[in-house]
């Protein structure tokens, strides 16, 4: 459906004067190099806490300093370096966990890790699991969402119980309506459903994967689950992490459900209902397992370039240099995940950014060039950005998240991810239609890209943030070659080795990209603008609770005929933001 925008006084004011023009342009030549090195097979994957990440953060390092930026980091000894360390707890299993499911039929099962079962490494704090005979409880969705009049629990004591459920939530398939249609929300999330069972005291979760409920197959589940785990240092890590955190087939639920006198398609029937109560299982599974854990400091790189006239504001562009480093070999034996497209092209991006501003007039405000780590461990870079901001969110105008790139030439549309209301869009959109290019609404929110990249804990903090989506309507090609090729990435090369540099990529579109982001962010930059979050959106009051930090200024709230929000409450969270805003996870 075409949506028609209603652009209002503080954007109109803005398009009424022509946009100076770039100096500089991104050259697609240099997208390209960086792509290719980052993702080369000398960086092993860039996994966070290897030597690997050294490497890559002395390489973003000496990126930065040649594009003319100056360190933007955590002070030391009175000066900012180019870094803020990120404490890590880093947690690895040891050989292979010992997992048996007793169907409760008379059958018992011996699981495989990475086939019927994948199995996380504890973030509870614990170096071992053991669990002799825990019982199943099916919780449907497991999801208790007051505020939507929705329980899945209905009070039942889930103590020392592994929870059986399905991902996603219940109106992917067809439920009653209550989470606002196939859009996700955050209680889809599999983060969510971990962090639930914690809150309730559970011993471990078995969630059901699908490939279109999760947007991802069962590779992508194995490749992140069996690899080295990491999460942001907690004070109770227990109050957020179950002993056992897992994922297991559906052949391998059909089987659990078969023996407990009902069919799969029964059992999703039963969930998708308000009417819902927890189904006690007569299966049971003995699963033990030692882990090596300790704390380590993996770096997020800042470049800064301070403002002229109002230094202590900020515009922030971000994305994550990290990916899976060395893991399994997939079937030609190749172990390096290489992450060339996720997401060294969005390294290679805010790389340039940096490079455009150095070489244009400095702004009013400070422009920040933030290269997180592990978001594939969980978005814990940004996490501990954000608990642990470096510059006030209150004066922080606007995020600009680059998750991936356009590899695919020029397209007519782009996106964001997610349909959150936001007066940053509403800038965006206008300059795309500077561009002869239109926004159109992100065409899979059932997947829940929002909460997938580093701009939500941004957002958790009131900080209006987007994560840039590119478009899938290509010059070359259209909606049908777009689709199709983003489709062949996510089922053969997302979290896959052979998400390698290409000879046959094409940087141009993502360098339309880029300049795009740029000129967005110059304008931001240049303004007295504090774009707002829509009246119903769950992050307004966060940013609100900081707006008396802001000296001036006009408030850009979202313009009638925007995208609407589909962003869903976040749920309680366990570790403190940092004030004014209590209650946020960081």
């Amino acid at each position: 459906m075409k949506r028609t925008y209603l652009i209002g006084a503080a954007v109109a004011a803005m398009l009424a004067v022509p946009a100076a023009a770039q100096s500089v342009k991104t050259d697609p030549a240099r997208l390209s190099e960086i792509t290719k090195t980052l993702g080369s097979d000398a960086f092993e994957g860039r996994g966070p806490a290897t030597r690997a990440d050294a490497k890559t953060v002395a390489y973003i390092i000496d990126q930065f300093k040649a594009a003319g930026v100056q360190p933007g980091g955590e002070m030391v000894g009175g000066t900012r370096s180019w870094v803020q360390k990120v404490p890590l707890l880093k947690s690895d299993i040891v050989g292979d966990p010992s997992l048996v499911l007793n169907l409760g039929n008379g059958q018992t099962m011996r699981l495989t890790q990475g086939q019927e079962i994948s199995v996380k490494a504890p973030l509870n704090g614990t170096k071992s699991v053991s669990l002799p005979n825990a019982p199943l409880l099916f919780v449907g969705y497991g999801v208790t969402a007051p505020e939507r009049g929705w329980d899945d629990f209905k009070g039942v004591d889930v103590r020392g119980k592994l929870l059986v459920e399905f991902i996603n939530d219940p109106d992917f398939d067809g439920g009653e309506g209550d989470f606002g249609g196939k859009a996700m929300t955050y209680y889809g999330r599999w983060t969510y459903k971990y962090e639930e069972a914690a809150r309730k005291g559970a011993a471990g979760v078995l969630i059901i994967h699908e490939t279109d409920p999760a947007s991802y197959g069962w590779n992508t589940v194995k490749n992140s689950n069996t690899n080295t785990q990491f999460d942001v240092v907690l004070d109770n890590p227990s109050a957020s992490h179950t002993q056992v955190e897992s994922w297991i087939q559906r052949d391998l639920a059909e089987k659990i459900f078969a023996a407990n006198g009902m069919t799969f398609e029964q059992a999703k029937a039963m969930a998708k209902t308000k009417a819902f109560r927890p189904v006690p299982l007569k299966s049971s599974m003995a699963i033990s397992f030692n882990a090596n854990t300790e704390v380590i400091n993996s770096s997020n790189v800042v470049g800064l370039l301070p403002g002229t006239q109002y230094p202590d504001e900020t515009v922030i562009y971000t994305a994550h240099w990290d990916h899976l480093g060395i893991g399994k070999p997939d079937e030609t034996g190749d172990t390096i995940y290489n992450g060339a497209l996720d997401n060294a092209s969005g390294i290679a991006q805010i790389i340039e950014q940096a490079r455009l501003f150095a070489r244009e007039p400095r702004t009013q405000r400070s422009v920040v060039f933030l290269a997180v780590t592990a978001e594939e461990k969980g978005l814990l870079g940004s996490e501990y950005y954000a608990a642990n901001p470096l510059y006030p969110p209150g004066k922080t105008a606007g995020v600009l998240n680059t998750d991936g790139g356009q590899l695919w030439g020029k397209a007519r549309n782009f996106t964001i991810s997610g349909n959150a209301q936001l007066g940053l869009l509403d800038l965006l959109v206008a300059e795309g239609a500077r561009r002869g290019r239109v926004y159109a609404p992100d065409p899979h929110p059932e997947a829940g890209y929002f909460f997938r990249s580093d701009h939500f804990p941004m957002a958790k903090v009131g900080i209006p943030a987007i994560s840039f989506g590119d478009g899938n309507d290509l010059v070359n090609g259209g909606i049908a070659r777009g689709e199709e090729l983003g489709m062949i990435y996510r089922d053969k090369h997302y979290h896959q080795p052979s998400d390698e540099w290409s000879a046959e990529w094409d940087f141009t579109g993502m360098a339309d990209d880029t300049d795009m982001l740029h000129a967005v962010g110059m304008q931001l930059a240049n303004s007295r603008l504090w774009p707002e979050w829509s009246s119903d959106s769950e992050f307004k009051a966060a940013r609100d609770a900081s707006a008396a930090m802001r000296a001036g200024g006009t408030p850009l709230p979202p313009q009638a005929g925007s995208a609407p929000s589909s962003a869903p409450v976040p749920a309680p969270a366990p570790i403190p933001a940092p004030a004014p805003i209590p209650g946020e996870r960081g």
